[in-house]
Formats: C-alpha cells, sequence, structure tokens
C-alpha cells in the first residue's frame, strides 16, 4: 500500500468516525425531550420548589443510570423551572400549549377548569388535569412595625402591594379585604411581585403586601433579617366566613420564629400548591413524570433542598385537588395503591 493509500483509508476511517459520531449526536438529540414547569416569582417558593422537581425528573441523553448513582428521572427529559407571574398566568400558558406543566393554588385550578370563581364569565380551561398535590400555601400578609397595621381592617388608606396581575396571590387578597369589609379602592393598591414589595418596605415607600406561598419565604425571611416587620393575623369571623364560602382555604399556623422578629404564632389561612398539566400531554409521559416525582432518589432532594420540601409526600399527593388528574398521573396512583375505583 503506497503512501497515498494510507492516507486516503486514513481519512476514509476518520470520515466514518465523524459521521457515526455525528449520527449518535443527532440520535441523541432526537431522544432528547424538553419539559417546561411554570412557577412563580424568583423571590417565592414555587420557583425554588419547581428547580428540585425539574432536576429530579430529568435524565438527559448521556446521562449515569440510576443504579449507577446517576439521574433518576425520565430518560432523555430535560425539564426547566420557569419563572412566571404565578397561578393564573400559570394556567394560561398550559392552556394556550406554552408550557407542558406548571404549579397552581387550588383555588385557581378548580374555578379555571369548571369556569366558576374568578373565570365565571369566562371560557372554563377543561382540558386542566392535575398530576399532585404539593403542600399547603400559606397567606402571609406583612406590615412594616411602623405602619401600625395589626389586623386586615387596619389596611385601609394604607399603601398596600397586592401582588402581579396574573397572581394566585392577587385573587387571594382581593377575597381576604372583600371579607374584611375593604376593596382595592380603599388601600393605595400596589401590584408588585413580593421582592419588590420588600424593597418598597425598606424604603418606607410601602405599608404592607400580601404573599402567598410556602414559609420560610425568601423575599420575607431576608426583609426580616434587615427590618422590624409584623405579619398580620388574618382569623376571626371574617376568616371563617372565607372558609366557609372557599372550600380551598383553610386555616393554617406560621409557627414563631418562622421570621426574625416574629416570636409568636400567627394564625392565617392557607390553599393546596398543586401540579398541573394539559390533558394532550402524552399519558406515557406524565405517567413516568409522576413515577419520577415519587421515587427515593427525589425524595432525598425534596427533603435536603427546600424546607417546604419535606411536606410534598405521596400520601397528600391526592389531597384537595378539584380537577381531574391526568391519565398518566392516574394511571401511576392505581398502580401503586393511592387511587381505587
Amino acid at each position: 500500500m503506497t503512501n497515498t493509500t494510507k492516507r486516503l483509508a486514513g481519512l476514509t476511517v476518520a470520515a466514518g468516525l465523524i459521521a457515526g459520531s455525528f449520527a449518535g449526536s443527532v440520535a441523541q438529540a432526537q431522544d432528547m425531550q424538553f419539559f417546561r414547569i411554570g412557577t412563580g416569582g424568583t423571590a417565592g417558593t414555587y420557583y425554588p420548589i419547581g428547580g428540585l422537581i425539574a432536576n429530579a425528573i430529568s435524565s438527559p441523553p448521556g446521562s449515569r443510570a440510576c443504579e449507577d448513582g446517576g439521574s433518576c428521572g425520565v430518560p432523555g427529559l430535560v425539564a426547566t423551572a420557569v419563572a412566571s407571574n404565578g397561578s393564573v398566568a400559570n394556567v394560561n400558558s398550559i392552556s394556550g400549549g406554552t408550557l407542558e406543566s406548571g404549579f397552581s393554588q387550588s383555588d385557581v385550578a378548580t374555578w379555571a377548569q369548571t369556569g366558576t370563581g374568578i373565570w365565571e364569565g369566562r371560557d372554563a380551561v377543561d382540558n386542566l388535569r392535575a398530576i399532585a398535590n404539593l403542600y399547603a400555601e400559606t397567606i402571609h400578609l406583612v406590615a412594616s412595625s411602623g405602619s401600625g397595621i395589626t389586623s386586615v381592617a387596619d389596611l385601609e388608606g394604607k399603601t398596600v402591594s397586592l401582588d402581579e396581575p396574573g397572581s394566585g396571590t392577587l385573587v387571594d387578597a382581593r377575597i381576604i379585604l372583600g371579607a374584611f369589609g375593604l376593596s382595592e379602592d380603599d388601600v393605595d393598591a400596589q401590584y408588585l411581585k413580593p421582592d419588590q414589595a420588600a424593597e418598597r418596605m425598606r424604603d418606607g415607600a410601602m405599608d404592607a403586601f400580601f404573599f402567598v406561598g410556602g414559609f420560610p419565604a425568601g423575599a420575607i425571611a431576608e426583609l426580616a433579617s434587615q427590618n422590624d416587620i409584623t405579619l398580620v393575623t388574618i382569623a376571626g369571623d371574617e376568616a371563617a366566613s372565607i372558609t366557609e364560602e372557599y372550600s380551598f382555604f383553610a386555616e393554617n399556623t406560621v409557627p414563631g420564629g418562622t421570621y426574625e422578629g416574629v416570636d409568636e404564632d400567627v394564625t392565617t389561612l392557607s390553599v393546596g400548591a398543586q401540579w398541573i398539566t394539559n390533558a394532550d400531554q402524552p399519558e406515557d409521559l406524565i405517567y413516568e413524570v409522576t413515577k419520577a416525582m415519587w421515587n427515593d432518589s427525589t425524595r432525598a432532594l425534596l427533603d435536603s433542598g427546600h424546607a417546604k420540601g419535606r411536606e410534598i409526600t405521596a400520601e397528600t399527593a391526592l389531597d384537595g385537588i378539584g380537577i381531574p388528574l391526568h391519565a398518566g398521573a392516574e394511571r401511576f396512583y392505581r398502580e401503586v395503591g393511592l387511587l381505587e375505583d
């Protein structure tokens, strides 16, 4: 074989290796599937919990196998947590197909799917389906200590952030104000994310703000570490009227010491945080996603990753769900005995 022939043979082998590698990369890319989880603002609880779940259910092509200490997620799946305006925005994005899944308060999801409550007069989002209930979301009403606010009634005439349009917090804030005989017209209403509202409070430009999410909430904890705050009680006959009219609300307690300077237990309300999707998502995919959500590897991530993660359990995965389960999630829960006929 001449030197020229050897060089040609070498080039042919190299080209074959490159082609094979390219074909393998194309096949790997074809096997990859993206799955977005709409969460909330980065300062809330949805976003970090979404990141934990996305990490748990992901297993990109080429990942080390679960049994070898690698990812125990869905083979080929790349899940990501996407910051958003919260529950209402996530429902709209899931319905419209711009998100594969997302988090929502239980009340918002049920109203949307049935065309009732805040969705009355609008087209029901009848393709909304549940994957799992996650944890209780506490309604925080945070006030600056210098504002003199110690009850919801004290909000009258004060500068109050009700959260962004499209958020579940805004929906609940309106309900709470109404139960105490107030409306948005009775306060200087602002519509800011909790971290923005907290920043305004530091500057003395905000008297109070609402936030719905698991405790401890990062924006509130940071604020309390630098400024004196009051966590306002939401209780009494007014709160009882809310739980009677809206079955999604329940009494809730923020333990003393959760936030710096708030030493006593604070009674308030809560709603469930739920993971929802579109009925059009493939049954096998949602089955595998649900299965990955409840494996031992995910359990370890949730327990170590966030204080609220420890409350996310398979035993409470079906609590308070007011919309149909996705067929894939339903299949999993039936297989493991959590759902019976």
